[in-house]
């Protein structure tokens, strides 16, 4: 009898000893509560928790990769778009971690969620398929800073996809193509202004010399003459002066 009571205590020593022993990887900490009270963050490698008067919670510290569901954004020019997202982030405070928020994964990815709401209402659709690196800056600045309470680093947050409707995706086509037309009818203009400039200066640079108007006269004619169909027909006064002109 005797000997089967030392058994059984050898046995619940060997299972307190057991349980009393954590390993720890290199990318987790230990948070220590001894009698419900912070203690200590202990890790990585072997460490011993008291059974009963000390309990650990594990956290990894390791880059956490976190999609954000699609959200329903209204711009603030008025255009009702489907936006999701991804954010980095880290745990650098263990304790902060486990005391400051209930579940830390879900706090970060509901305010997640309503900051990418918020940041992607005051701007326009222009300013969404656009800028959309300076959006995912204002984002994750956001974050950090509210998240830096609970001993988390937000590292980076990245739009993945802006979703248009049908419509709205053949009004931006639209207006893509009108603003196209436009800047082909601007260069049309301003290249006719241009060409309308030139001609001026020629036309006050032949006027200055009579004989330049006759001789610019005589290359027209070459230049159509090279047309062995074409008939010219001037008049003799021409003739005449074409005539001053080579003398």
């Amino acid at each position: 009898m005797f000997e089967y009571f030392i058994g059984i205590l050898v046995f619940v020593l060997l299972a307190v000893i057991f349980n009393a022993i954590k390993i720890l990887r290199e990318y987790e900490r230990g948070v220590i509560f001894q009698l419900g009270r912070y203690w200590k963050v202990k890790g990585p490698g072997l460490i011993i928790v008291i059974p009963v008067v000390q309990q650990m919670v594990r956290v990894d510290l390791r880059v956490i990769v976190m999609d954000v569901p699609t959200q329903d954004v209204i711009s603030r020019d008025n255009v009702s778009v489907k936006v999701n997202a991804v954010v980095y982030f880290r745990v650098i405070e263990p304790e902060k971690a486990i005391i400051q928020v209930e579940k830390y994964l879900e706090a970060v990815s509901q305010l997640a969620q309503t900051t990418l709401r918020s940041v992607l209402g005051q701007h326009e659709l222009d300013d969404m398929l656009a800028e959309r690196d300076k959006l995912n800056k204002d984002i994750q600045a956001i974050l950090d800073r509210q998240t830096d309470a609970w001993g988390i680093k937000v590292a980076n947050v990245e739009i993945k996809h802006v979703d248009l409707d049908e419509s709205m995706i053949r009004a931006i086509a639209a207006q893509a193509e009108a603003e196209r037309q436009r800047r082909a009818k601007v260069i049309h203009a301003t290249g006719e202004r241009q060409a309308a400039t030139e001609l001026v200066e020629a036309a006050k640079t032949l006027s200055a010399e009579p004989n330049a108007i006759q001789l610019r006269y005589l290359q027209t004619l070459t230049e159509i003459a090279g047309d062995k169909s074409s008939t010219i027909i001037f008049p003799l006064d021409m003739v005449e002066k074409i005539r001053k002109a080579i003398s």
